[in-house]
């Protein structure tokens, strides 16, 4: 198949649905598909690329959170999506809008993805927890983008129970992201410190205030070190917050070979946000044996994660945390027979899986819009003939 991804973004890593996009273009190839890529940004193997484009007041505030916007340009567009297949959306921005549109007049079948939380929006606005803010913006997305689609991606069953609240009619197909196959289980690297992990930009609704309240409440605060692996526009209120902990607190954005050298020396991980679709992060480190800590909030998918009661603290709640990092402290070694079956359960969701499950999606949808094609065929072969009889 020719598959071609519509991305607004495709080069930054540190946005965890662009760096799901890379490694999903990867597995796909490696499964025999051309896959292209249309956005923005750097120029790479069969990508077809957009200018950046600046959106007055709205760019402002999608530059904190590492999002970027593509400026559509029909011929860039059209070009990509000549003797595709399939075309595969993955953010309901303006580009993608127009370049849909372009692709139902090739009658090119199309599925779109939702990775964008509506709550990720309310958080960034200050109306956090507020229903109301959130009901209007899903149904915002519906109009303005999801309505055109018959079939939407969705990583989680949590996202998609979203979804059908929502009121979306579409048929949703479940899944996962995936890990990579390189986050696996990594030879420990000694430390002194007992430490904590947390990956993921720093933003509002990632809570990492959460864990350094917790690393302050906790009976053995004095040997706590926490690391973030990340960055975003809460860094600089975060820091000071960690200013006061007995072990100076670490902030950074990592490389994947990095990121395992800092796995093999964390104790324990801990997936504080209020917020997520899927959180790829969490799963890259329970893949590699870490035992995760994870809020249970009623807009979080990664709950479905958690394999005991320990594994999860009380939603918003530092002291719930701390007294969960401090049960994991004092029993390493359920902590090590628990690890094995984190690490079981993180082949179940496998990068490479995914993609299969991917490509027979594909087929369905094409599957299902052949008779469209074939009226479509038949309707400009009739044009054509009709055309050389009227020129004869």
């Amino acid at each position: 198949m020719t598959v071609v991804l519509v991305i607004d973004s495709f080069d930054d890593l540190n946005n965890g649905t662009t760096a799901s996009a890379r490694r999903f273009v990867e597995n796909l190839r490696k499964l025999g598909h051309t896959v292209r890529v249309l956005a923005a940004g750097e120029t790479g193997k069969d990508k077809f690329v957009l200018e950046k484009w600046h959106v007055p007041v709205v760019s402002y505030f999608a530059d904190k959170q590492k999002i970027t916007f593509a400026r559509p340009d029909e011929r860039v567009i059209r070009e990509a999506f000549t003797g595709a297949d399939i075309v595969h959306f993955y953010f309901p921005f303006p580009m993608a809008r127009v370049a849909e549109k372009i692709a139902r007049e090739m009658h090119i079948p199309c599925l779109a993805a939702f990775h964008i939380q509506a709550e990720n929006i309310t958080y960034n606005i200050g109306l956090g927890r507020f229903n109301a803010a959130a009901r209007f913006f899903y149904k915002f997305l519906f109009k303005y983008f999801y309505n055109r689609f018959a079939d939407i991606h969705c990583p989680t069953n949590f996202i998609a129970g979203e979804l059908k609240k929502n009121g979306y009619p579409a048929d949703l197909h479940v899944i996962s992201n995936g890990v990579d196959e390189m986050f696996v289980p990594q030879t420990p690297i000694p430390h002194e410190k007992f430490n904590i992990l947390m990956i993921g930009r720093l933003v509002p609704e990632k809570r990492q205030d959460l864990i350094i309240k917790a690393a302050k409440l906790s009976k053995y605060a004095d040997k706590i070190q926490l690391h973030f692996a990340g960055l975003g526009p809460s860094e600089k209120k975060y820091r000071k917050m960690a200013a006061t902990l007995p072990n100076e607190a670490t902030f950074g954005f990592y490389s994947s070979n990095e990121l395992l050298k800092l796995i093999a020396q964390t104790d324990l991980y801990v997936h504080a946000s209020d917020v997520e679709i899927e959180a790829i992060a969490c799963m890259e480190a329970f893949s590699c044996g870490l035992v995760p800590v994870i809020a249970n909030a009623k807009k979080s998918a990664t709950v479905q994660f958690a394999l005991d009661e320990n594994s999860l603290f009380e939603e918003g709640n530092p002291k719930s945390l701390a007294e969960k990092i401090d049960y994991w402290i004092e029993h390493p070694q359920e902590k090590a027979e628990l690890s094995k079956k984190y690490i079981e359960q993180g082949e179940q969701y496998r990068v490479i899986a995914s993609c299969k499950k991917m490509e027979k999606v594909y087929k369905s949808i094409i599957e299902k819009q052949k008779p469209h094609h074939s009226e479509i065929q038949q309707h400009d072969d009739f044009d054509s003939s009709l055309h050389s009889v009227r020129v004869s």
